[in-house]
This record gives C-alpha cells, sequence and structure tokens, in this order.
C-alpha cells in the first residue's frame, strides 16, 4: 500500500512540474503580426532576420516587401506598416512627425559602372575625385570618360540616377553636395533597375547599395558590374590605401573602420511610428540588435560596435 501511496505522490509532483513548466513556457509565447516596407539597401538582410527569428517565435507572422526608404517612412508615418526600412539619416520634420529610428546595421552606396567600360584599366589607376563626380552627377561638365582619364576617344558617359524616393539617392547627393531630386541621370527604379541598367550599358555609370554589386556567397563583384573607385584624397592616383575594392570583405573593413567615406556610407535603421509599444516589434526590434547581429556580415553588411547597439536598445526599454 505504501508503494502505491509514494507512486501516486511522485505522479502528482510530476503532473504539477509539468503544468508550471507548461504554464512557464507559455508565458513566453509572443503572438502578433508585423508588416515591413521600405529601403532596398536593408531588404535583403531583413528578410534573412525574419527568417531566423520565426524559427525561435513562429507565433509572430512578418510580412516584409521593398518599395525604396521614401515609401517605408510614408507607409510607417500613416499606420500602414509597423516597421519602416529606412537607408539614410531621418530628417528633423521625420521626428516631428512621429518617426522613431533605430540603426540595426550599416553599409555604403557606391558608383557603379559597366565591367567593360573602356577605359576601366585607367580608371583603377587615377581613381576618380569627388570633384569630378560632382562635374558628372551635378552639373554635367564631364560627359566623356576619356575626360577622367589621358586615353584618346569620345566614349559618351551614359548616366543613371534613382527615380524613386531612396536612401541611397540621398546619400549619393549628400557625398555630391546635392539633393537626390537634382543628380542628373536617367531614372531608374529601385537598386535592381539601377543594376539592370548598367549591366546592359558599357559607358553607364551610376550609383548601388552595397549589397547589390557584390555576390554574399562568392563575396566578389556581380558579374558585369563594377564600383567606380573613389580618389578620396583628390591626389590624381588611386592609392593603396584606396584600392579596397576587389572584394566584399575588403571593401567592409574599410566602411567600418572609416577609410570609406560618410557619406556615401551610413546608418541603416527600422523606423517605428513613436517609440514601440506592440510586443511582437518590440520582440522582433531586440532580437535584431541582439541574436540577429550574427547574420550581417554573412549577409553583406557591416556590424554595429558594441556601443551602438547598447544605445539603440536602451532607447526602446527605457
Amino acid at each position: 500500500m505504501r508503494k502505491y501511496i509514494l507512486f501516486f505522490g511522485l505522479l502528482s509532483i510530476l503532473f504539477v512540474s509539468c503544468q508550471s513548466t507548461a504554464k512557464k513556457d507559455d508565458s513566453k509565447k509572443v503572438n502578433g503580426y508585423i508588416s515591413i516596407s521600405g529601403a532596398f539597401a536593408l531588404y535583403p538582410l531583413t528578410v534573412k532576420w525574419v527568417e531566423e527569428f520565426k524559427k525561435s517565435y513562429p507565433e509572430i507572422s512578418i510580412d516584409v516587401s521593398a518599395g525604396g526608404a521614401g515609401k517605408g517612412m510614408t507607409d510607417v508615418l500613416s499606420g500602414m506598416v509597423n516597421i519602416a526600412m529606412f537607408s539614410r539619416e531621418i530628417s528633423e520634420s521625420e521626428i516631428e512627425k512621429g518617426a522613431f529610428g533605430i540603426a540595426v546595421a550599416k553599409d555604403a552606396v557606391l558608383p557603379v559602372m559597366n565591367s567593360k567600360n573602356p577605359v576601366k584599366e585607367s580608371i583603377y589607376a587615377t581613381g576618380v575625385s569627388q570633384s569630378n563626380l560632382q562635374k558628372i552627377f551635378k552639373t554635367g561638365e564631364i560627359i566623356a570618360w576619356e575626360q577622367l582619364t589621358n586615353n584618346k576617344g569620345n566614349s559618351n558617359i551614359e548616366l543613371f540616377t534613382r527615380s524613386d524616393a531612396c536612401g541611397a539617392g540621398a546619400m549619393w547627393g549628400e557625398y555630391l553636395g546635392i539633393n537626390q531630386e537634382d543628380l542628373k541621370g536617367i531614372g531608374v527604379f529601385g537598386d535592381p533597375g539601377m543594376s539592370d541598367a548598367i549591366k546592359s550599358n558599357k559607358n553607364a555609370i551610376g550609383y548601388n547599395n552595397l549589397i547589390y554589386i557584390y555576390d554574399i556567397k562568392t563575396r566578389e563583384k556581380v558579374e558585369s558590374l563594377d564600383v567606380v573607385p573613389i580618389d578620396i584624397n583628390g591626389n590624381g592616383s588611386l592609392d593603396a590605401s584606396e584600392n579596397f575594392y576587389s572584394n566584399l570583405d575588403s571593401l567592409m573593413k574599410a566602411i567600418k573602420t572609416g577609410n570609406y567615406p560618410s557619406p556615401p556610407a551610413r546608418n541603416l535603421y527600422f523606423i517605428v511610428n513613436g517609440k514601440p509599444t506592440d510586443k511582437a516589434v518590440i520582440t522582433f526590434i531586440e532580437w535584431v540588435l541582439t541574436e540577429g547581429q550574427k547574420y550581417i556580415v554573412e549577409s553583406g553588411y557591416v556590424e554595429l560596435t558594441n556601443e551602438k547597439i547598447s544605445s539603440e536598445l536602451k532607447k526602446i526599454n527605457q
């Protein structure tokens, strides 16, 4: 009889323990729905984050779409989405309207040309200075590739810019001292549109976000695209310290150390309309700033410093 009492006593303890554990596990579950739209620059990394996040939080449903930073800001401030992917600094007017920004990663905008550019070899010897880039994109004084080199010929530059309100255009314009709207060129939509335009024209020049120029698996430049190397110090030569475009990892290091100028290097943001209060949104952003950071480098982006991560987490938790 004592054995039966002991046996059922143990069963009772196990049952209570299991119930307690179940309640504890249930208390950790977060249900909800998150909608995200915005910058092409942050889209691939956000998709990766969502895929990994769902493995730990399957009860949270997330939809992500790219349409440009401007669209993302409009969507989040109007309440159409919970989070905007954003690829430039937030203006005072946007903050006044409720934009609450959290930095989540870093990358850069780069000038790009076709890999079969007629004077590519010479350009990689001299680089292209900021002032000459201004003469292409801002004033239109330089209209042929040979004007940048000592080569003979008249290869007319085919100039492209972004037609959508985007962080890439804003940052490239800021580097050249103008607004995106003042950049010269034929307008194309989105990073994919810009890449396609450059790939199909050997005389083309434009600008792209980092992730659309390099293959994240091979870490090499994608087929038919090349970077227009910047002569940062303007001495008429591409010094060894300025030539960091051979592969993705070399360029990422230059961005992280500040050797590649900022702008056009920049922080990438998640924007929420006001300080986030939705539990699912807070859970996702906190995960991105902690567990999610380990996916940044492999995805072709530059990680934030520990100090920056700490400051961004404080914004949410204060």
